[in-house]
């Protein structure tokens, strides 16, 4: 959308699913605000526009992950990318979003002006290369947590020796032919765990190389409830439904896995055994954490498994001692030949688009900020920031925050305030790392993540029946929410 408007109240960034999250519950619940959304690609969809390797698809079911107001309506629970993509493109045109949002506009920073009580935006405009400036009263970020330049890839030693193909899933390359080829996959999450099977079907071999195991989740892609709900109920009923049926046994399931952590090693262990018969090594699906310490990685169908099986594909679990020129030498002397390497080694993180933020021309260390109910940050006004769940779907807390944020804009206004700036009690409230998750994005990013409080409400609790009533159920007043 092209426009001459520089002035807003409310700017978004980001138009992937929390920031046309944001967007809805904004023009639905403060209906007087005009607002922009501000995207830094050409096109709609974040993360789903991004990732486009083969059979990238969601590890959380849709009616979690999807928006709660927009039914989702594909029986493919643990849907594809290209189907995610088409859903948050359907609602963004259901609801009139798409015609508020800038596309190709990076926004390189933000300053506050406690003078004016205004951000000022300097953005780049990737079209034209120039740059532009844009004022608002309130800064909303969706723009996800990781870098959309380049993903993780750890220093192999060697690596260009390698004389085939080495390529990370962030940015995969459509012309490349793997057929007949032998291909090794480096890592165990999700995305490892997604490719696996898909380029099986053509590739002579591919072997999933990891340093350490991962907890692994078989399921049904299709949700027989949701979708016998979907047959006899109308769609947002149904839809309703089956998000509360499963936010509840998600809820459920990480709980016990946190109370009970052997036996719930035992029986995800136990399903995969079942799946792989005889095909199973133990040394293979034995991680050395407890469930839900990081992410579970969902399988739909048994198709990792059924690859393994048919001797398609095969786990290695052992760790890299160098690149060589016909592909990878273990540390047990083991060599791994390869035509293609693909490197599934993570992601990094990164605050708000690597945006600088700054408050009256001084820079503003995020790290040494603290969480205000992991929507606000302490000591920066007029700002709000989607930050979701590592325990759940991501977006289920997104959707939270919006609720919130459009609670205390409400509040704004109705009281004659212009500025709300949260304020951290140093002297009695500790402070704790953001995120008590081990997963390695989350451990490297550390040293520059916001922080949070050891008690309420600066403790984010990654726990959804709390954060629905401290956040859609809650009061906008605060005695450590300042407004001005």
């Amino acid at each position: 959308m092209k426009t001459k408007q520089s002035e807003f109240d409310i700017v978004i960034v980001g138009a992937g699913l929390s920031g046309i999250g944001a967007a809805y519950r904004l023009q639905n619940n403060c209906p007087t605000l005009n607002y922009t959304i501000l995207e830094g690609r050409s096109a709609i969809g974040g993360t789903w526009n991004l990732f486009t390797y083969p059979g990238v698809r969601s590890d959380s079911d849709m009616y979690t992950f999807g928006f709660p107001f927009s039914p989702w309506k594909n029986p493919k629970v643990i849907a594809d990318g290209p189907d995610i993509l088409n859903y948050i493109k359907d609602t963004a045109d259901k609801f009139d979003i798409t015609k508020k949002i800038q596309f190709d506009r990076r926004v390189i920073s933000s300053s506050w002006s406690s003078k004016n009580k205004k951000w000022t935006l300097k953005i780049g405009n990737n079209i034209t290369k120039s740059v532009e400036h844009i004022k608002c009263r309130f800064l909303y970020m969706c723009s996800g947590y990781y870098n959309y330049k380049e993903g993780y890839t750890p220093d192999f030693p060697n690596i260009d020796s390698f004389s085939g193909k080495i390529i990370h899933p962030q940015h995969w390359d459509h012309k490349l032919d793997y057929t007949n080829k032998k291909i090794v996959i480096i890592g165990s999450g999700a995305t490892a765990v997604t490719l696996l099977p898909i380029l099986a079907e053509k590739a002579k071999l591919v072997t999933m190389l990891q340093r350490s195991p991962t907890y692994i989740l078989n399921l049904p892609s299709e949700d027989v409830v949701a979708n016998f709900l979907k047959r006899i109920l109308p769609a947002i009923i149904a839809h309703r439904i089956s998000r509360w049926k499963n936010i509840l046994f998600n809820l459920a399931f990480y709980n016990a896995c946190q109370k009970w952590p052997k036996t719930l090693k035992k029986f995800l262990k136990n399903r995969i055994k079942k799946s792989l018969g005889n095909k199973y090594v133990d040394k293979h699906f034995d991680p050395k954490y407890g469930p839900w310490d990081q992410r579970l990685c969902a399988v739909p169908d048994n198709d990792l498994f059924e690859t393994i099986k048919n001797g398609k594909a095969e786990i290695v679990t052992e760790t890299i001692k160098t690149f060589n020129k016909k592909g990878i030498l273990l540390d047990s002397e083991k060599q791994l030949e390869a035509d293609i390497i693909i490197t599934a080694t993570g992601l990094k993180v990164q605050m708000f688009g690597g945006m600088e933020l700054l408050k009256d021309d001084k820079k503003i260390d995020v790290s040494n900020q603290h969480a205000f109910k992991g929507v606000m940050l302490s000591d920066v006004p007029n700002f709000f920031v989607a930050i979701g769940y590592t325990n759940a779907s991501w977006t289920l807390k997104c959707d939270l925050n919006a609720q919130y944020v459009t609670k205390i804009l409400n509040y704004l206004k109705i009281n004659n305030f212009t500025v709300c700036v949260p304020e951290f009690d140093h002297e009695n409230i500790k402070t704790e790392r953001l995120l008590n998750f081990d997963a390695g994005y989350i451990l490297r990013a550390n040293k520059f993540l916001p922080k949070q409080g050891d008690k309420s409400p600066w403790k984010v609790y990654q726990n959804y029946i709390r954060d629905l009533f401290s956040l859609k159920y809650g009061k906008a007043s605060n005695e450590y929410l300042k407004y001005k």
